[in-house]
């Protein structure tokens, strides 16, 4: 067994005022303040829709009674995508959409978070589509996304083999190949808080609503308890966003007791597996008309999902059963070789809950669209959606926002038409060049980073891997692994506890760094980790 190195000057917080604000003084903020808008819920919306607020020149309160993203935000596929299936019902205006989204977050909004991936759809005998359906699919797939992933078509089992090794090759009678893109979805959401914050948004998580603070039978605001501490306060708004995704419902309730279920939710299951081979492209199996299972090389481990099914339990406790382990691996063997299989190679399950509208039917059939209510108390609730978009919906609930009657946003807000369509987050930069600028030479005059460190922060911070690197090359332990089977350093949990609103082990092992899903997060590193957070100013 590795034993993890000492790090005797880990990380204590610096007194130069270069630290972010504290939670007292964020709460004391929050308490004194009156704001434009109140956001409930971290998740991508209600992050999407601070972000795009605080642009717009309102004054924006964002709280979460986790962390952000920490639910379903943090659950997600991975992926940036036209949504291929859309196709099927001819959804074709949506998929041009979609695409248009992708492009834009992949190419000039987070170039440094995203990056293009390779699918292969297989075509087996038997299966549900034929390789002249798919054939056709995946080039109307790529016709909508103006070619810029290449075009659509069709190779020979042989070819996919060589990307994919453990390609199950029976019965293979052709590969379908197209373009999306990629993400790791923490770090985007985190990236996208700091974009809110950058532009005027004051932001607290673990922080839970408690009740809602009413005027004259409006919702003028909410009481809070922080959950780390268990500070009691309370913020004032001229309007509330319901933005809590699966406990929307929840919160409607404490506007309106009476109030009627508006969605219904889906659970997806994922697993994640140490790769047995280098892959080269991601497999998106069919598995009948509608469904598609996808096994996706990322964060050097392979990712496996994904299960949908209704979900009428508590949002708090959803997690991954033995049933959705077994169908999820029954599923990737119609196309992936046994031996990548094993249940000893996985390392991470976790699952999310989509959020759709209330209706009947197959949670796979319906429709991830986004919904915009409002309550008898004038609160809003935004609902559904997918991450593809999350820019765009935080747009639609600003353009509602203006809209609203009776509500003076409207004169206070510069208009979202106005705004720049294709702000970038933080960090904006080509990773490859980050990646090459910090093994030259470290970001600063120090010691060179390991290649595979380089690469990770290059693709999770961008530009602003060269704060991490100073803070490595000022502290030689910061520059030590976390684990010696991770390229994560201990700057990067410096980084997190001071500049990413860290507050709990979980934050940084399963949110700002890839060590839960690598199955790296021992004891002893959460120990050390949670030493690290407790070395504050």
């Amino acid at each position: 067994m590795t034993t993890l190195q000492s790090v005797p000057t880990l990380g204590t917080r610096p007194a130069d005022g270069c630290a972010t604000t504290s939670r007292a003084e964020t709460r004391e903020h929050l308490s004194k303040a009156t704001y434009d808008l109140l956001v409930i819920g971290g998740g991508i919306l209600g992050i999407s829709t601070a972000w795009h607020a605080a642009q717009s020149g309102l004054r924006v309160a964002l709280v979460d009674a986790g962390d952000f993203a920490g639910a379903t935000s943090s659950a997600s596929s991975k992926l940036l995508h036209g949504g291929l299936r859309y196709l099927q019902t001819g959804a074709v205006k949506l998929v041009a959409e979609n695409h248009f989204e992708r492009r834009a977050v992949s190419r000039d909004v987070a170039p440094h978070l995203a990056n293009p991936l390779t699918f292969y759809l297989p075509v087996y005998k038997g299966g549900p589509h034929g390789a002249a359906k798919l054939g056709a699919g995946v080039f109307a797939y790529s016709a909508l996304s103006a070619f810029g992933d290449g075009v659509g078509h069709v190779i020979s089992p042989a070819k996919a083999a060589r990307a994919v090794p453990e390609l199950r090759t029976d019965d293979l009678k052709a590969v379908a190949v197209y373009g999306d893109d990629q993400m790791n979805d923490s770090r985007m959401a985190l990236m996208t808080v700091r974009a809110a914050v950058a532009s005027g948004a004051t932001v607290l998580n673990h922080a839970e609503v408690t009740g809602l603070r009413f005027t004259n039978g409006r919702v003028t605001g909410a009481e809070l308890k922080d959950r780390l501490d268990g500070a009691e306060f309370g913020v004032t708004a001229r309007l509330v966003l319901n933005a809590t995704g699966p406990w929307v419902d929840h919160l409607r309730t404490m506007e309106n007791p009476n109030a009627a279920p508006s969605i219904r939710l889906s659970k997806g299951a994922h697993l994640v597996l140490k790769r047995t081979a280098p892959w080269r492209a991601a497999l998106a199996t069919p598995i009948d008309k509608y469904r598609i299972t996808f096994a996706l090389p990322w964060e050097d481990q392979l990712l496996l999902g994904t299960t949908d099914e209704e979900y009428e339990g508590d949002p708090a406790d959803v997690s991954v059963n033995e049933k959705d382990i077994a169908q999820i691996l029954d599923e990737a063997a119609y196309s992936i070789r046994d031996q990548q299989l094993s249940r000893d190679l996985i390392t991470y399950s976790f699952a999310g809950l989509r959020v759709l509208p209330g209706g009947p039917g197959d949670t796979s059939k319906a429709k991830r669209e986004t919904v915009v209510t409002e309550g008898r108390g004038g609160m809003l609730s935004v609902a559904g959606g997918k991450w593809t978009t999350f820019r765009h919906i935080g747009r639609t609930v600003m353009n509602k926002l203006a809209a609203l009657p009776g509500h003076p946003l409207g004169e206070d807000m510069e208009p979202i038409s106005r705004l720049p369509r294709k702000l970038p987050l933080p960090g904006i930069s080509n990773p490859n060049a980050v990646a090459h600028r910090l093994l030259v030479d470290g970001g600063t005059p120090g010691p060179r980073m390991a290649a595979d460190t380089a690469r990770h922060l290059a693709t999770h911070y961008g530009s602003l891997s060269f704060d991490i690197a100073r803070l490595a090359n000022e502290d030689p332990a910061l520059a030590e692994r976390v684990h010696p089977d991770a390229p994560e350093i201990w700057a990067q949990v410096v980084y997190a506890r001071d500049h990413e609103w860290a507050e709990t082990a979980d934050d940084v092992l399963r949110r700002r760094t890839t060590l839960t899903i690598r199955g790296l997060a021992t004891d002893e590193v959460r120990a050390k980790v949670e030493d690290v957070l407790g070395r504050r100013a």
